[in-house]
């Protein structure tokens, strides 16, 4: 029994592999046998084809040439990054058979790519630098096959397809040299400076339909005019995902959102591409600006930052056929702001700082460096006249920390962090006040001094107002009130005698000036000074009686909270006038 099992078996073997095949079947091939080409993508002649670029995929273009084409041209101009494209040729033995069933409806280049036939190489190029193949056209080539392929990323380009010899004149022709030089550079400006295109070389003025466009951004040069829209439309993108919460508004130059193109059309404006124009409207873009200015080969780019590198381009575009030709790109570092002199800030010094209105006095720096470990200081500063506006900038390595506008009101603005600080003050001239004799815009009292045995900002009185008290007016004494802190501090009260016609006129005129400390004050001045501490706010008042004052006398009372750090602060002046009679 088993020896019959095994004797089929051998038998059966020796069917399989001597025996004649099996039969084949007429019907169409089977799905999984066919070529992918699917969707048929036919090139026009004369016309621009945009093509999308996948990465890692290859697009394949086919397009056929009349039978009286001697020669032909194959343009392929890459958007930004490189890629590889080739051309070939795919010459049918035999037409395919019209009574060949199918299984599936079929295109036209896949019932070639079917059938018997032979493909030659035509042409072949890796880059991101436009390329064109010309050459005579195939002798028996049946349909001309593109093939492009993207592999680092997804990109663009553009395919031009043109049947004949001679330039196609759909692209701007660049000149012998096409640099860019720069002429002349400055701190704000660049020049530049490009030979013209042979394009307008023989155009009158009436028929000229090509323009020059400027480039300027501080991040590379651009191959092309797409790229440089792609790049824009990367960083808008880039900006967009960003949370809300974590942005932080740069303004990198004031005129991000002053795009300017020249009109395309002589009648009508024609904005700028869709990516570039969006990154504008959004201001985060980098620097990019472009401008389209008529065929003047000289261009200066004006308002840029100083001490910053600018990359310049420069593209000839045709208007008629939407086409660029892009020059060689150049870079330039516009030229260093003079720095203002920098001034030393000695610990507890208080210094009187006069600026002027525009110009090199219209601005001062100091440095501070605080004492301690903790590297705390407080900043105190007040304007003390002129009705200009006053701005102090303090800044550490290069960062600002805070800017804010000084008026008559003191301000005190705390340092922690920094070994040292940049303190910048900037005035400006008023219109409605004209400036001070002399030419000055404003004066600015300041200090700094170390703060390491406090955490933050000393509290003030939550009024500056000094109070007197009608029933307790005397001949000779009169009672001051006032409001304190919650911390221990030493309280001065000065006193002033009026004449009669101070006295009389009363008013602003009378009052002490808001900036005259108890440094500048004579000590027959001082009649006492007194400590005073209350942990609750509203409780904190405290009173002071002044005696030895002569009957029927005007006096202007001032009272300072004095402090070991920063400058005092002054109460608002008190006119007080002691009884005739009592």
């Amino acid at each position: 029994m088993g020896l019959a099992s095994l004797s089929w078996c051998l038998a059966a073997a020796l069917a399989l592999f001597c025996g004649p095949p099996w039969p084949q079947a007429t019907s169409a091939p089977a799905p999984e046998n066919e070529v992918p080409l699917r969707p048929t993508a036919w090139v026009p002649e004369g016309k621009i084809t945009s093509v999308v670029l996948p990465k890692g995929r290859t697009r394949r273009l086919y397009f056929t040439l009349k039978k009286k084409a001697p020669a032909m041209s194959v343009t392929v101009s890459p958007c930004d990054l490189p890629i590889e494209w080739s051309l070939a040729a795919r010459t049918l033995k035999d037409k395919p058979l019209k009574s060949l069933q199918w299984s599936t409806k079929k295109s036209t280049p896949e019932v070639w790519w079917r059938g018997p036939g032979t493909e030659e190489k035509m042409h072949g190029f890796t880059g991101h630098e436009v390329n064109t193949y010309e050459g005579p056209s195939h002798p028996r080539a049946t349909i001309y096959i593109l093939r492009l392929r993207a592999k680092q990323q997804a990109t663009r380009a553009t395919v031009y397809l043109r049947e004949g010899q001679g330039p196609s004149g759909a692209f701007p022709l660049l000149p012998a040299d096409p640099r860019v030089h720069t002429l002349g550079v400055g701190m704000t400006s660049v020049t530049l400076s490009w030979a013209p295109s042979a394009s307008l070389a023989g155009l009158p003025p009436a028929q000229e339909s090509y323009d020059y466009c400027v480039l300027a951004n501080s991040r590379r040069n651009y191959p092309s005019l797409c790229a440089a829209g792609a790049g824009a439309g990367a960083k808008l993108e880039q900006k967009r995902e960003e949370p809300k919460e974590g942005r932080r508004r740069v303004t990198a130059w004031p005129i991000l959102k002053e795009w300017w193109w020249q009109q395309w059309d002589s009648e009508e404006p024609r904005s700028p591409p869709p990516s570039l124009a969006a990154a504008a409207a959004d201001g985060h873009n980098p620097g990019l600006r472009c401008a389209c200015r008529g065929t003047e080969s000289v261009c200066t780019v004006s308002e840029l930052l100083p001490d910053t590198r600018y990359y310049f381009d420069v593209f000839v575009v045709d208007r008629l056929n939407g086409t660029s030709a892009a020059y060689g790109g150049t870079f330039a570092r516009t030229h260093e702001e003079a720095r203002a002199a920098v001034g030393a800030l000695r610990e507890g010094e208080l210094r009187w700082v006069t600026l002027g209105d525009g110009g090199p006095d219209s601005r001062q720096v100091f440095s501070f460096r605080p004492r301690g470990w903790q590297q705390s200081g407080l900043l105190a500063l007040q304007r003390c006249a002129g009705a200009g506006k006053v701005t102090v900038t303090v800044s550490s390595k290069g960062e600002v920390l805070t800017s804010q506008a000084v008026g008559g009101d003191l301000v005190h603005i705390w340092l922690q962090g920094s070994p040292s600080y940049l303190i910048r003050l900037e005035g400006e001239g008023s219109g409605a006040n004209p400036v001070l004799p002399g030419g000055l815009a404003a004066s600015v009292k300041m200090q700094a001094s170390s703060a390491y045995h406090r955490r933050e900002v000393p509290s003030l009185p939550s009024t500056l107002e000094v109070k007197s008290f009608n029933r307790l007016r005397g001949c000779n004494t009169v009672t001051l009130a006032w409001m304190g802190t919650e911390e221990r501090s030493l309280y001065c009260v000065y006193r002033r005698t009026l004449g009669e016609r101070e006295a009389v006129a009363g008013g602003a005129s009378a009052l002490t000036a808001p900036c005259l400390g108890p440094e500048s004050r004579p000590d027959a001045e001082r009649v006492l000074c007194k400590y005073f501490q209350e942990l609750n706010p509203r409780r904190a008042v405290t009173t002071a009686v002044i005696g030895g004052l002569e009957p029927g006398t005007a006096y202007v009372f001032d009272v300072y909270l004095m402090r070991r750090w920063g400058i005092p602060v002054m109460y608002a002046s008190k006119m007080v006038k002691t009884r005739r009679e009592c």
